[in-house]
This record gives C-alpha cells, structure tokens and sequence, in this order.
C-alpha cells in the first residue's frame, strides 16, 4: 500500500460564512480536592477479607456459618410461638417460580402453606402462617444468599397472599371459587348402599363442606341413624331453604390497562353482573340437586316411609289385627328388616355382577374362537387326511371317498358354533393317540348332535 506524507500545520481550504461570530468562552473553575469513598458489596467483602487476614475460601466459609446461624435464629423466633395447628408444608418448585403479576390466579392458602386447611385456617393460624415465610423469604435475609433468584418475586406473592386471606371479604371472594375444592365430589348410590352407616360416613364431610357458605350459622348436624324424624325433617328442611353468602366477583374481568372509555368499561361490569348471576344460579341448582339426592338416599326417610306404609296397613286392618301384625314391629325391628333387605339386594347384585362377568368371558371367548377358526379347520382337515380319512394304512383312497368326507366336513363346521368347532378339534387331538376309530368316533358324535337338531345330515359320519 503507497504512503503518503502530511506535512503539518494543515491549512483548511473554506470559507467562514457571513455573519458567524466566534462563541465566547467562561473561565474556567478554579480545581478543588474531593475525597472518593470506595461503595457497594464488592468493596465491603475486600474491606472484610483485608481486616480479618482472610482467603477467599475462609471468607466464603464465613458466609456460610452466618447464614446457617440466621436460618437457626429465625427458627428459634417462630419456636416460641405455639404452632397452633399450622404446620410445614415442603415448598414445591412451582410455588417459589409464582408470578407475582399473576396473583390473582395463584393458590393463596399453598403460598402461605396452608394448604391442608384451607377454609378452615383461622385469623391467627393466617398470621401465624404469614410469619413464618416472611421470615424465610423477606428480601432483606435473602441479600447476599446463593439461590432462588426469584425469591424477591415469591416474597410479593406471600404479600398478595395475606393481603387476601387476611381480609374477611377477600377471603371468601376468594373461599367462593376455589379451584382445590372440588365441589362435584359427591358418593355414588353403590358406594353409599354398601351398608346402613356408609351414608352418614360419605356424605357428613359433603354437607361440612357445603356448609360454610351458610349465613345461618350453626347448621344443623347431619345425625345418625337413630336421629329423630323432626330432627331429619329440620335438616333437610334448612338445606332445602339454604341462604348462601357464596359470591363469585374473584372471576370479574379486568377493563384492559390504560383504558379510560367510560363504554367499555360499563361494557365490562354489566358482563361481569351476568357472568356473577349465572355462576350463583348455577351454585344453586347444583347444591339442590345434592341435598335432594342425599334425601332419596337416606336411610332414615325410608324406614319413616316403611313405618307409615305399615301403619296404614295396620290401621286399614283394625285394632283387633294389630297385635302381631308388621304394623306392630319396633324401630329395631324395621331396622333388622331393612338391614336384611339390603344385604339380598347386595347380593343380588353380586349375582349379577358375576352372571355379567361369565357371559363377557363366554363373549370374549366366542369371539377368540371366530378368530381361529379359519385355523381350527384346517387342524380338522389335516387329522382326517393323516387319517388316510379313516381306511385301513396303505389301503388307497377314492376320491368320492375324499370329496365326501371333506364336503361333510363343511356342512358340520356351518352347523356348529366357533367354540363348538374349536372343541371339536380338541377332543380329536386328544384322541389321536388312541387310533382312527377313537378319532371317528369323536367326529360322529358331534355330526349325531347337527343331525338330531335337524342342521343337517351326513352319510361318511355315521
């Protein structure tokens, strides 16, 4: 590449424009002495490193025992306390990974760790319970740790979580839709006839459950199978009259950020009313549903029903047919009675269950039969042709003989049932070994039982 010289100064060929003035310049500040602080976390660990003589490695170790220390300091705090039924539940990956943006939609009693009570937890296991993760995961401990990067974002998300449950009308905003309580758990009527007490068992945590919507506070007991007929008639009267604070404003929708028309923003409320009046609608006629579901199914109602079924009986008989008649049985008796009924209705139904079990066998058998019986057939053919179809050994074999036999063969196998065909070939088989009389034998045995049910008729077998 050629060079080139320069020779310096270097004089600048244009011209200055009409009317420029050359900008006039302050004098500058007089200089000053400041002193410079060395700041910030990289600095402090040198400043601690130097003062205490440390390595890296002793200083990291440091590190370590004081964190250990803070961990064994906080749990002491909370060892003071009583622990009031609260608990430690392990904290999933996908709890400490939350979205604080999208709090709205989290599990709130799970980020307080009160997922096993949920409903249940009172104000101070909430406060109690707050405590604690706070205490684990306020920003301020976390400085400086190894680990969850995301613990600022988890730390907003307990906030929002108590900020919820630690407000009456939140929390049963929140109580009213939530999605861990799965409302459509309900006893089916096998599980529940499985014995007299099963009803009691399987649907008193249903109604526990249904209850705490209720603004009538307390609600009747469910009972047991010796409760009174008022005190059944009151508890289901209550559920069929049920008054329920249950609400559903946790589903509104947002009007979208930033927007300020007034329509859109009526828009959004009025689908918001609807959507809440279609949910309560729903809530209702499905609580309904239950509570007239349990009724059929009570115990209870259908000894009082059998009582006054006998009881017109008796009374349509006279006094004088009421003394040792059904109408003058005890409650214990009704109840052995019933017990008695259920227990033939259960094994009817066993019965049943085996009768249907036998005939899915017996299908599924038919159907494996008609499967193979292309090649049962065949079996079939082969026996009678090594049977030099059924002459003596070496004796030669017409082929009217041949056509005969196998055309029988065919109108034997259209008469019988696949299974038949494939028993047919069986016993055969096993018959083998005992010779060719044996092995006939088998042959017109079945082709008697297509002839005596007029199926069809055979000359070779016979």
């Amino acid at each position: 590449m050629a060079s080139e010289t320069i020779t310096l100064p270097i004089s600048l060929d244009f011209q200055i424009s009409v009317g420029y003035s050359k900008p006039s310049i302050g004098k500058l500040a007089a200089p000053e002495t400041k002193t410079i602080l060395p700041l910030g976390r990289a600095f402090q660990y040198h400043a601690t490193r130097v003062l205490n003589k440390w390595t890296l490695a002793e200083h990291e170790a440091a590190i370590a025992k004081e964190l250990e220390a803070t961990k064994n300091d906080s749990a002491g705090d909370l060892g003071d306390e009583v622990d009031d039924g609260v608990g430690e539940e392990p904290e999933s990956r996908y709890i400490l990974e939350l979205d604080p943006r999208d709090w709205k939609n989290q599990d709130q009693y799970a980020v307080l760790g009160l997922s096993s009570l949920r409903w249940k937890a009172t104000p101070d296991q909430i406060k109690r319970a707050h405590r604690k993760k706070v205490l684990r995961h306020h920003p301020d401990k976390k400085a400086g740790q190894a680990g969850n990067a995301n613990d600022d974002s988890f730390f907003k998300c307990i906030s929002k979580a108590y900020e919820t449950l630690s407000d009456p009308v939140k929390r049963r905003q929140f109580d009213s839709v939530d999605e861990e309580i799965d409302d459509g758990d309900i006893p089916s009527e096998k599980e529940v006839n499985a014995s007299p007490e099963a009803f009691f068992k399987l649907y008193s945590p249903v109604f526990e459950r249904e209850a705490r919507f209720s603004l009538k506070q307390p609600v009747p007991s469910i009972g047991d199978i010796n409760s009174t007929r008022e005190e059944v008639e009151e508890f289901y009267d209550f559920w069929l009259k049920f008054d329920s604070w249950r609400s559903f404003e946790w589903k509104d929708k947002d009007a979208n950020e930033g927007s300020d028309s007034r329509t859109e923003k009526r828009h959004i409320e009025n689908k918001n009313r609807s959507e809440r009046e279609r949910r309560k609608k729903e809530d209702n006629t499905r609580r309904r549903n239950l509570v007239e579901t349990a009724l059929s199914l009570d115990p209870r109602m259908k000894r009082f029903k059998t009582e006054e079924r006998l009881a017109r009986e008796a009374k349509r008989k006279g006094p004088s047919a009421s003394a040792g008649t059904p109408a003058a049985l005890s409650a214990e008796q009704i109840k052995e009675k019933e017990e008695a009924e259920l227990k033939a209705k259960q094994e009817l139904e066993k019965k049943n269950e085996e009768s249907k079990s036998a005939k899915e066998a017996a299908k599924k058998a038919k159907e494996a039969a008609k499967k193979n019986l292309k090649k049962e057939k065949k079996t079939i053919q082969s026996i009678v042709t090594g049977s030099n179809y059924f002459l003596a050994d070496g004796e030669s074999v017409n082929a009217s003989v041949i056509e005969g036999q196998l055309s029988e063969l065919d109108l034997l196998f259209a008469a019988l049932e696949p299974e038949e065909v494939s028993e047919l070939r069986k016993e055969m088989e096993s018959n083998h070994g005992q010779g060719k009389p044996a092995v006939k034998a088998v042959l017109i045995r079945f082709a008697k039982k297509v002839s005596d049910a007029n199926k069809a008729s055979f000359k070779q077998f016979v």
